[in-house]
Order: C-alpha cells, then sequence, then structure tokens
C-alpha cells in the first residue's frame, strides 16, 4: 500500500481464495466451497483467480469442528516454522500445507484476500470480521458489502484485542476478511444462511473486480464492534459450569447490554447481573463450540472508523 493525497493505493487484488470447512460442521461454507469447485462460474470475476479450497479436510469428512486442534487458532509463528512430522498435530501440519500454497504468511507471495467461511450457532446475523484497523483495503470492501446488503443488516466485529486476537487460517493473506453466519446449528444447512453468505462473496468479489478495473473509492466511515473481552460461565471451585445464559440475554447478539442487566441464571434459579462498568455489545452468545474454550460470549464497544479513499496502484 502506498499513499497519495490521502489516497490509498493497493495493487489489484489478482489472487482470492474462499476457504470453507476450516470448521468441518459449519457447513454453509463447506456446501458454497464444493458447489464452487464443482462450478466456479459464479464466482468468476475479471481478471481474477478465485480459489475455492477445503481448509480441513479431514473434519469436513467426520464433520466435526477439527480433529487434534482447532484450525482456525493454529498459524502461528511457532506452529508455522515447526519441523514437519507424523508426531505434529493434523492440523498444525494442515496449516503448514495451507501457508506453502497460499502464502506465505507475511510474504509478498501470499494471497491478496482469503474470504474464510463460517457458521455460528449464536444469533450474529451477518457478520464481517476484521482483523486491523488499518487495512483500508478491507474497511472498503466492507462498507461496499453493508451497503450493497441494506436494508438486511451486515455487522463488522474487528479483533485487534492483543491478548485475544488468534492466528486464524485466513491471516495467511494480505487482507483477510472473516464471515460468520448465524444462527445455524453444527452440522446442519439453513437455506436463509446458506443464501446469506452466497449473496455477501457475492458483493465481495464485485467489489475486488471494481477495484481491480480502477474505480475509486472515496473516503467513508464503518461503524464497526470491537472486541474488549471474553466473558465465560460462573463456575464452581472444581470448574463445572453453574448457570446458563440468561434468557433475557439469549439471542440478544449485538444488543446493549447495561450495568445491572441479567447475564446468567444459575440452575438453582438465581441471577446474575452483568457488573461492567458501561454499556458493551455482546456476541457470540452461547456459542456451542466455545463451551470448550471457557466462553459464554464476547463484549464489544461500538466504534466508527474512518477509510481513506483507495484506488488501484
Amino acid at each position: 500500500m502506498s499513499s497519495y493525497n490521502n489516497t490509498a493505493r493497493f495493487s489489484e487484488a489478482r489472487r482470492v481464495a474462499i476457504f470453507g470447512g476450516t470448521h468441518g460442521n459449519e457447513m454453509s461454507g463447506v456446501t458454497l466451497v464444493n458447489l464452487w469447485t464443482k462450478n466456479g462460474t459464479e464466482i468468476q470475476r475479471k481478471g481474477v483467480e478465485a480459489v475455492p479450497f477445503i481448509t480441513n479436510p479431514k473434519a469436513v469428512e467426520k464433520c466435526t469442528r477439527y480433529v487434534d486442534t482447532d484450525l482456525n487458532r493454529a498459524f502461528t509463528p511457532e506452529n508455522l516454522s515447526a519441523p514437519g512430522g507424523n508426531d505434529l498435530p493434523y492440523e498444525v501440519l494442515r496449516a503448514q500445507e495451507i501457508n506453502r500454497i497460499f502464502g506465505p504468511k507475511g510474504s509478498p507471495e501470499a494471497y491478496d484476500v482469503i474470504f474464510d467461511l463460517h457458521n455460528t450457532t449464536s444469533n450474529m446475523g451477518c457478520t464481517l470480521i476484521l482483523e486491523s484497523s488499518k487495512d483500508h483495503f478491507n474497511l472498503q470492501m466492507m462498507n461496499y458489502i453493508k451497503k450493497a446488503m441494506a436494508p438486511a443488516s451486515c455487522l463488522v466485529l474487528m479483533n485487534e484485542h492483543p491478548l485475544l486476537k488468534y492466528s486464524t487460517s485466513r491471516s495467511v493473506a494480505k487482507h483477510p476478511v472473516g464471515l460468520e453466519v448465524g444462527p445455524q446449528p453444527q452440522g446442519v444447512l439453513r437455506s436463509n444462511i446458506f443464501e446469506a453468505m452466497r449473496v455477501i462473496l457475492k458483493h465481495a468479489l464485485d467489489f475486488i473486480e471494481l477495484f481491480n478495473e480502477g474505480v475509486e473509492f472515496p473516503p467513508c466511515t464503518v461503524e464497526v464492534f470491537r472486541v474488549l473481552e471474553w466473558i465465560d460461565y460462573p463456575r464452581d471451585a472444581n470448574g463445572n459450569i453453574i448457570a446458563m445464559v440468561h434468557p433475557n440475554l439469549q439471542d440478544c447478539d449485538w444488543e446493549p447490554l447495561n450495568p445491572g442487566d441479567p447475564m446468567f441464571h444459575t440452575f438453582d434459579g438465581k441471577t446474575i447481573h452483568y457488573q461492567g462498568s458501561g454499556t458493551v455489545y455482546p456476541t457470540f452468545i452461547n456459542e456451542a463450540a466455545y463451551y470448550e474454550k471457557q466462553q459464554a460470549f464476547i463484549t464489544t464497544r461500538r466504534e466508527t472508523l474512518v477509510a481513506s479513499a483507495i484506488i488501484k496502484a
């Protein structure tokens, strides 16, 4: 990226990958990638090589989130540089292979854009995931998608938290884009969720084509939800969960949670209230996959980011 007169200039986005099956039981991405692998007409754009790719085929085959370890946390420098061998977890070996194909991560040879398709069991709707507030290319793309989806909602979750940010599959690319669409149970396809994901990818690829053709995108503002902290379920001294997400909070992703609002409901009928210092916006509420991670939901703060004008270098 270079900057000239407050306009950011980026190289053409010629190589694009679409990842499905990073978690093998999130069926919208798996199904779309399999569909596009057989017939990629829908994702073809002028001057763009769009590659559909099943990231975790063993987990897809078993319809499970992962085999040995979470692939979407495996792209750390330590894992990517670990000496190869059969004693490494399957997902670490797979991360190394993906890094060879689509990276290397952080290099000029890495793919321009990777879309990583996910489903959530929580009531998040259509959510784009941004990994850097300084990625003006992605900010402009997300603004384009949000406007194209209107009046339907498409929100942006931004994770720059130094302790909560994790090494995603998509982080191999210069411009990583996560996509969460829900609610959808694990191992299940729902037509409305499937179609919403498909439409978002259409608009994203349209944006890339327009950018490559030389369209200049003027400065814009993008509302995002910045990750603040993960909240765990209440537990006893042995680490066992002793409460559920409160009915007033369940399915209320992105709605304000104020100090004193009900947060958890204990098995013996008591209400546990939110004790934070100000209003937050929770999401990933009661996500099935996060029980093992000891996470009941994530809190966010609503912010507005300013994206520079962008044009092809």
